[in-house]
């Protein structure tokens, strides 16, 4: 494996987040070092509360997002809405990224929070599922647009299309404005989703490169910077990120920022993981297992891990896909 699954978990979340906040990120002419609008606290508190439900239940369970999760209605404009839900998204994305039906299955369920707009639909699974081809080192350069093509299935929309566009482009080597001038030809957000799979696939093992490229983009760089930094930190990990990056979260967490926060996000992406994994820390979820659970997990670990691999019962506990009452 290049690189753990629980480093690409993380540079998927930290690289979104990333590609949201930087273009504001030193910008004192009009806000503070980092300041997201409302808007976006919104959505970011939504893929907290998604997260959340997701490490709680072991599961998607649309009633239980809807609990937390209720856009309000004057976030319709697909241009502002679809760079959020897709942020919104991406525990669902990381959590169900083995199994292609469950990730195409609630990734249409989670869609219903927010829009019933088509493109809102298209564009959660296109990224979505080019998150999980990279989550399970399965992504190919050549044949992502295909895939993802054939994942998104029947469409109303002209992202397919578009996404064809970028294929052709990126076989020909086309350069970052003969891009825009074939894609930016009218204020539609399904070139935007196109802009990113381009700038993401086109320097493939460069988040850096990948996300100064998108920010380069005038037309819907909001929404291509977000999505091209969750599908390049996903690919790269966070071992891919750039380390003086990721001190512009750290630095955004300060209290005299008075800004989200990103740190909480981080940490229930490890926690998504562990839960995932069906791994799970019994020193803040003692509640959650019993002690005679923890003694046949160890009895589990034991017989199951490598030589010379030390796990505790007070570190397991296993994912109810493992133990089974009669």
């Amino acid at each position: 494996m290049r690189y753990s699954l629980r480093s690409r978990f993380g540079g998927t979340i930290l690289g979104a987040l990333l590609g949201r906040s930087l273009p504001l990120i030193g910008n004192k002419k009009h806000q503070s070092v980092g300041t997201l609008n409302t808007k976006s606290l919104h959505w970011l508190e939504m893929a907290i509360s998604g997260a959340e439900s997701l490490i709680n239940l072991g599961r998607f369970d649309l009633k239980d997002w809807q609990k937390y999760n209720n856009p309000e209605p004057v976030l319709v404009d697909t241009f502002n809405i679809l760079p959020e839900t897709v942020l919104a998204a991406l525990p669902i994305a990381l959590f169900f990224h083995e199994n292609r039906i469950k990730l195409r299955e609630n990734l249409l369920l989670s869609v219903q929070l927010w829009s019933d707009e088509p493109l809102i639909r298209d564009g959660t699974l296109a990224v979505g599922y080019a998150i999980a081809q990279s989550l399970r080192e399965k992504l190919s350069k050549t044949n992502l647009i295909s895939q993802t093509i054939s994942f998104i299935g029947e469409s109303s929309t002209s992202l397919p299309e578009q996404l064809i566009k970028v294929n052709d482009l990126l076989d020909s080597q086309a350069g970052l404005e003969r891009v825009q001038a074939e894609l930016i030809k009218e204020e539609k957000f399904s070139n935007a989703i196109a802009m990113a799979f381009y700038c993401f696939l086109d320097t493939l093992e460069d988040f850096r490169l990948s996300v100064l490229r998108s920010r380069q983009i005038p037309s819907h760089s909001h929404g291509i910077n977000t999505i091209t930094g969750a599908l390049s930190g996903a690919y790269n990990s966070t071992i891919g990120i750039p380390v003086n990056w990721q001190m512009l979260v750290a630095q955004a967490n300060s209290p005299e920022t008075e800004l989200i926060n990103f740190s909480r996000l981080l940490e229930l992406t490890d926690s998504l993981m562990s839960v995932w994994s069906g791994i799970y820390d019994l020193e803040t979820n003692s509640n959650d297992v019993k002690k005679e659970d923890c003694k046949i997990i160890e009895v589990i670990a034991s017989a199951q891990r490598p030589k010379g691999r030390q796990y505790s019962s007070e570190m397991l506990v296993a994912s109810p896909g493992i133990i089974r009452s009669n």
